[in-house]
Order: C-alpha cells, then sequence, then structure tokens
C-alpha cells in the first residue's frame, strides 16, 4: 500500500496520457481560515468530482479539499474504459456470494454505467463520451476458453443480463479477431477521464460547492460532526466527511482486500481509415491479467496490461515503461494486425484491485458520519459513480442490504 504521508501524484503514474493536456482547471484557493460545511469531500479526482456533483445535487453545502492538482493523480492515468463488466466474472462472484448477491451486483453494475451516460448527456459535460459495445474475447485459442465464456454467457443470461456469445466463425466474421470466443455486451462507454472529472467537479461548483488547496492531517469524529484539521493549522468542521482519496489511503483504513499493483498503457497515433475494428468496440480479455483495448475519438487505439504486483515502487515502474511499451504492441499487433503499430503516448501508473472485483464503499468502521469511496479495478470510473449514488443514500440515512457487499470491512472471500 502508498504511504498517504509521502505519496505524491508523480508516485501515481509516470509517462503521458492523451488526456494530460486536458480542459481548464477548476480554481482551487487556499483556505486561509477555518470553516464549516455540511459534507467534506477529501480527494478532487473522478471520484471526489462524482460525489461532488451529486451531492451538490441533493442540496448539500459541500467542501472539497485536494493538496494537488486535480484529476491528475490516478484519473489522468485511466484508460477510461466504462464497462458494468466486473472484473471477477460473474461464475466467480457466484462462487464467492452466491448467485443472488453476485447477479445483483452486476445489475447494479449496469444502472451506475447508465446512470453516469444519462448524467454526462444531462449535464452536457464535453468529455469525449460515446456509447460502446463490449467484447470480452477468450485468453487463449484452446476450446477451455471457450466453454469459461459459455458457462460465463449463460450465467449472466440467467441474471437478466445483456449479451451475445460468439463462437470463433462468428467472432472472425463479425470482428476480424482470431479467438476461440467472445462476449459481446451493450452498455458501456468511453471518455477522456480528466474532461469528465473536470466537468463534474465544474457543475459541482456552479450550484455552490467550494474546491480549495488543502491537506487533511487528522480526523476527529468525537463531536457531533467531525472536525478535520489541515496542514496549515485551519479546521473544516462537517457534518459529514467522504473519503475519496484513491490509492493513497488514511492509515487509519485497514483491509485485507485490497491491494497496490502497477499497470502499463500506449496510445497509436490517429488511425488511418479502415485500420480500426468494428464499431470501435471495448476489447478485454478473459484472464487474471487481461489485456484491454479501446478506440479514441481522434481514431488513436489505446492498449493497456502488462499487470505486475511485485513492481509498485514508482521509480521501478516507470523504469520498465520501455519494455512494456514494446510489450504492448507485440500484444497490439496479434490482436489486431491491421494497426499501424508505434506509440505516440506511453504511461504507466498504480493499479489497485481487490480480492473479489468489487470497490471499498461505505461507512468507516469505528468512525461516525466518515465514508470511504474506494473504486478500484478496471471498473474504477463505475464504482465512483456508484459510490456517489450508495453514499448519499447512507448521508441521508437509508441503508439497503446489499450495501453490506461493498463494504470496507467485509471478509476476504473463500478460495
Amino acid at each position: 500500500m502508498l504511504e498517504p504521508d509521502t505519496t505524491v501524484q508523480a508516485d501515481l503514474r509516470g509517462g503521458h496520457a492523451p488526456w494530460l493536456s486536458g480542459p481548464a482547471r477548476p480554481p482551487r484557493p487556499t483556505l486561509d481560515r477555518d470553516r464549516r460545511c455540511g459534507v467534506l469531500i477529501v480527494g478532487a479526482g473522478i471520484t471526489g468530482a462524482l460525489m461532488a456533483e451529486h451531492l451538490t445535487s441533493l442540496g448539500h453545502n459541500v467542501c472539497v479539499i485536494d493538496r494537488e492538482r486535480p484529476g491528475f493523480g490516478s484519473t489522468a492515468a485511466s484508460t477510461s474504459l466504462l464497462q458494468w463488466e466486473i472484473d471477477c466474472p460473474l461464475v466467480e462472484l457466484t462462487k464467492f456470494y452466491g448467485f443472488e448477491r453476485a447477479a445483483n451486483l452486476y445489475r447494479h453494475s449496469v444502472q451506475a454505467v447508465a446512470g453516469l451516460k444519462s448524467l454526462v448527456g444531462t449535464l452536457g459535460v464535453q468529455c469525449a463520451m460515446r456509447d460502446r459495445l463490449s467484447l470480452y474475447i477468450a485468453a487463449g485459442n484452446d476450446d477451455s476458453g471457450a466453454r469459461a465464456l459459455l458457462a460465463e454467457h449463460a450465467l449472466r443470461a440467467r441474471a437478466g443480463l445483456p449479451g451475445d456469445y460468439l463462437d470463433y466463425p462468428t467472432l472472425l466474421r463479425e470482428f476480424a479477431i482470431t479467438r476461440e470466443a467472445a462476449i459481446l455486451s451493450p452498455g458501456s462507454a468511453d471518455a477522456d477521464p480528466l474532461c469528465l472529472a473536470h466537468g463534474m467537479m465544474a457543475a459541482a461548483a456552479a450550484r455552490g460547492a467550494a474546491l480549495y488547496d488543502a491537506e487533511a492531517v487528522a480526523y476527529d469524529s468525537s463531536g457531533t460532526g467531525i472536525a478535520v484539521l489541515l496542514d496549515n493549522g485551519h479546521v473544516i468542521e462537517a457534518e459529514h466527511v467522504v473519503l475519496a482519496t484513491g490509492y493513497v489511503m488514511p492509515d487509519f483504513i485497514q483491509t485485507p482486500l485490497h491491494k497496490t499493483s502497477s499497470s502499463w498503457a500506449i496510445a497509436t497515433p490517429p488511425q488511418r481509415p479502415g485500420r480500426l475494428w468494428r464499431d470501435g468496440v471495448l476489447i478485454w480479455e478473459a484472464s487474471e491479467h487481461y489485456l484491454y483495448a479501446r478506440t479514441t475519438a481522434d481514431r488513436r487505439i489505446i492498449i493497456g496490461g502488462e499487470d505486475d504486483e511485485s513492481l509498485i515502487d514508482p521509480d521501478a515502474r516507470d523504469a520498465v515503461m520501455p519494455q512494456k511499451s514494446r510489450a504492448l504492441l507485440d500484444k497490439l499487433k496479434l490482436l489486431w494486425p491491421n494497426a499501424e503499430g508505434s506509440a505516440d503516448y506511453v504511461w504507466s501508473g498504480a493499479f489497485g484491485e481487490t480480492a473479489d472485483g468489487l470497490p471499498l464503499i461505505g461507512a468507516v468502521p469505528g468512525h461516525l458520519r466518515l465514508y470511504a469511496a474506494y473504486g478500484y479495478g478496471g471498473n474504477g470510473i463505475t464504482f465512483s459513480y456508484l459510490a456517489s449514488r450508495l453514499i448519499g443514500r447512507l448521508i441521508a440515512g437509508h441503508h439497503e442490504r446489499w450495501y453490506d457487499d461493498l463494504a470496507i470491512d467485509r471478509p476476504v472471500p473463500a478460495g
């Protein structure tokens, strides 16, 4: 786990992603006095921005603090595949928690992506968001991958989830991809994550949310609210506090569910007409350390993966970017030989994941009115949207049983 006191944004990512030019930054003055608010959000990346947008829409008096530039930590390293399909396949999640609980979680993920797309449209956020199909492909070229996907598809169909199973001939005919099988599912999207985060924060600010340049160094929930001590000695007193600090968890949050590894990605130059796969579907592999690929609005191909949990030191992670870039280009050539295979952008980032592929969302054990929103894995932005809705309801005093399946202190699944 990254150390909260010493980790900075440069530790969370290296290299350059296509979004780093970004839109205008939200204004972020220094807080030079004590103040009060209804909800304090700690962290102004995509999770904090979605949280601020939703809570202000509910009428809360919201403050947001961040010690560095909003959105330029892990948000800027995201490849922004906005999928409802969870990193943990439904077959595996069913083994952990039973079919009904697992299926319910998948359905909420479907609703989260649909809700995020609707919100972007309603607010008119300019973030290059596009509806996309998702193509979940077998990892190898043997029958075992096809059988596993067929079983996954059958369980998804039982849960009422959308999607079609494509056998080898169909996949080859429809997408010119030579894998044994795939599941083609509607309901996903892609976007520019930095524009998305800044657009949501701008919407929150237009409703009165205040964004400050400040670092939280201590939390005291012994009173009727929570007093948050800042690094400059001032205090924000809030009725509720939401932690949206990404990969930098405060030291009082301990969970064996979570671990941090490293991931790498590249973006090609804009491809000439006829060089991209059909419909720009989101492609990802059915394997533990899967490969994933998408296109962009300016016709680039982004491909990422090569995850390595043994390389979490930022310098060591970034030192291997050249060889990881070559490996990803080689994999792109195998996946899609039509691509013009060179890298305009190469970047790396911390990659958090949980033992069951689910986020850590909800009340922080032992701390009244303190909530955490940690959407790890390949569904980070999807889970961030889900967290904003769930925590909004918790602040209002509502609780549903399925929230416990995302709790920070839930048991590590057996097996």
